[in-house]
């Protein structure tokens, strides 16, 4: 089965662990903070957890957990000086977090340094191995090593829908109107009683625990980690999967990443341009949709097409300007 050849599986894995990077810095986003430091986060999670596995032989989901509570806890200590900060303040601040962090473990004896981190526990051949001892080897003309992959995604694509549960949860919830509105005019939230700073580290920290997840994931997929794995290239990576598919809304991370992972693929055969046509298609984009393929309007329209019934659709910034504009005018008749 062509479909189930081992290279376009690994590309399925690589597609969900992107989405849930893409996912990651789609909160910072919504809490209106261009955060660069999911990369830097990543690359915690995916040390600790690999260390962990490789050298401590804890279970894998273990390390995987572990290193995203480590990804978080190093985001309180990075959060509380640096989401004061606004706009490409806080963007270059975060993006020298990740570099300090992969300059850190590319001078540590223990990650090898820059030979990187190699045989790493395996989610795919752990499954491989369940899979020979259940006798699933040939089982429906699909060896073990396939059943194996097949497996990996089922568990990925559970940990990328429990995400996106979560996202949507958060943003129909007081916390996700908090961040709506710190977005669209965070000086108008403050004067609202809204707590600025507490919502933008809650944001920051959950975006860190899911990167440090990820990294996790990728780390015991890949079998082998290098501190260049996650350099400026892969900030930049992750940033464009939700502004590509959509920052405003959680499937745009999701869409993005899709399309971002398999179009250097369908490209390959154009090597020579593939840069080329990429960045191309990422500027018209840009100009055409700036918020990206999806926006909240269009996914409203979806979910309402398949009978999920939500609230009319009123744009974040015309609810904020509104009661903003409100407050002023109390203001000036109290002068009065």
């Amino acid at each position: 089965m062509d479909l189930l050849n081992p290279y376009y599986l690994q590309i399925v894995m690589f597609f969900i662990i992107n989405a849930i990077m893409g996912i990651s810095i789609y909160f910072t986003l919504s809490s209106g903070q261009l955060s660069l430091g999911a990369a830097g986060f990543m690359s915690v999670g995916a040390y600790v957890g690999a260390l962990l596995s490789l050298k401590a032989e804890l279970p894998i989901v273990v390390g995987i957990i572990v290193g995203g509570l480590v990804a978080s806890l190093v985001a309180v200590v990075i959060g509380l000086p640096t989401t004061r900060l606004r706009g490409l303040y806080l963007a270059i601040a975060t993006l020298g977090f990740g570099e300090v962090v992969r300059v850190v473990f590319l001078n540590l004896d223990v990650t090898n340094g820059a030979l990187g981190l190699s045989g790493i526990p395996s989610i795919p051949q752990e499954l491989t191995n369940y899979a020979y001892e259940f006798d699933l080897d040939g089982l429906m003309g699909i060896d073990a090593v396939t059943w194996g992959n097949l497996m990996a995604i089922i568990i990925l694509f559970i940990i990328l829908a429990i995400t996106i549960a979560f996202c949507v949860r958060i943003n129909n919830s007081r916390v996700g109107r908090a961040f709506a509105a710190i977005k669209a005019d965070d000086h108008a939230a403050e004067l609202m009683g809204i707590n600025v700073v507490y919502y933008k580290m809650m944001a920051f920290i959950i975006g860190a625990f899911i990167a440090g997840i990820g990294g996790g994931l990728y780390a015991h997929v890949t079998n082998f980690i290098n501190p260049t794995d996650f350099s400026y290239h892969k900030v930049v990576q992750i940033l464009l999967f939700p502004v590509f598919g959509g920052s405003n809304v959680v499937w745009g991370s999701v869409l993005g990443s899709f399309i971002l992972t398999l179009l250097p693929e369908v490209l390959r055969f154009l090597s020579d341009y593939r840069d080329i046509i990429y960045g191309a298609l990422l500027v018209i984009l840009m100009a055409v949709r700036p918020d990206g393929i999806l926006t909240e309007s269009m996914v409203d329209r979806i979910s309402r097409k398949l009978g999920f019934k939500k609230a009319p659709y009123i744009p974040e910034t015309q609810v904020l300007t509104e009661r903003f504009e409100a407050y002023k005018r109390k203001q000036a008749e109290s002068k009065e």
